[in-house]
């Protein structure tokens, strides 16, 4: 799949990379990455030697259809491990597991602490489970990754990538060990979660916002479906006051043309009177 997918990727998109000596040459950690594409999964392994293994939804494993069938070759090819969100709890203990088993085989295991991509192109607060548990269960390095203008290649929703140079750009790796044993304090996961976000914006220069990426697509879905409605409700208003008015026209147009007959009627009468 490197040279398959990678090596195109690199020759079309020639992506930059800043820190790659931060990679260790063998043994296991943890690339923690902001997400703003569907491409994010593809642009980062394909700039590292070494193999590294994401968590991706269980439907792009069971989809129907030869297209479904294709796209589950894809992902199993690259080594995706598919994870079930049908409940957040069991995606959330799927998840870790996952990533446990990957650092235990010592293998690299990528992840994105903000849990989905940004709306906008922001950085949303990480979200304190998967990321914090698995470094803590295995006391894995955690490094520090910035995804960079990927939004702009493949925003969502859009199938046909933008040939444009991406960039990536790898922290050093960050010891958690001071947290070791602490893995059941929600505290110190939400304390670890959030040193790995501040690492990720200084990175990444985005702009932070202190709420979850999911709550933030709600707020925007709701937005989206008010203006909808909203604009719904004003082109029926509009309807309604162009009907009335052709009303009220047309009333008026009666009103006056009973007028002129009233009045040709009375001026016909008056000139048939004889003269006295």
């Amino acid at each position: 799949m490197k040279v398959a997918i990678g090596g195109p990727l690199k020759v079309t998109f020639r992506p930059w990379v800043e820190g790659l000596e931060n990679i260790p040459a063998e043994g296991a950690a943890i690339l923690a990455s902001n997400h703003l594409s569907f491409s994010d999964s593809f642009f980062l392994p394909a700039v590292l030697d070494r193999k590294v293994t994401f968590i991706a939804k269980a439907e792009y494993f069971t989809t129907p259809g030869l297209k479904g069938k294709l796209t589950a070759a894809f992902f199993k090819g690259v080594g995706q491990l598919p994870v079930d969100r049908s409940g957040a709890r069991g995606a959330g203990e799927a998840a870790i597991r996952s990533g446990i088993q990957v650092i235990e085989s010592g293998e690299l295991f990528g992840i994105y602490p903000e849990g989905t991509r940004s709306p906008d192109g922001r950085l949303y607060r990480g979200k304190p489970g998967g990321l914090a548990r698995v470094a803590l269960a295995t006391g894995a390095p955690v490094i520090p990754v910035a995804m960079i203008d990927t939004e702009k290649i493949q925003p969502p929703g859009k199938v046909l990538p933008k040939v444009m140079r991406p960039g990536i750009r790898i922290g050093k790796p960050l010891d958690f060990s001071r947290y070791q044993g602490m893995e059941h304090d929600r505290f110190v996961l939400r304390a670890l979660t959030d040193e790995v976000m501040y690492e990720i914006m200084k990175l990444s220069g985005q702009e932070y916002v202190d709420m979850y990426a999911t709550a933030a697509k709600r707020q925007i879905a709701d937005a989206a479906k008010a203006e909808k409605e909203a604009d719904k409700a004003a082109r029926a208003a509009l309807a309604k006051a162009a009907k009335e008015q052709a009303a009220r026209e047309l009333r008026e147009q009666a009103e006056k043309a009973r007028a002129d007959k009233d009045g040709t009627d009375k001026d016909g009468t008056d000139r048939e009177r004889p003269a006295s």
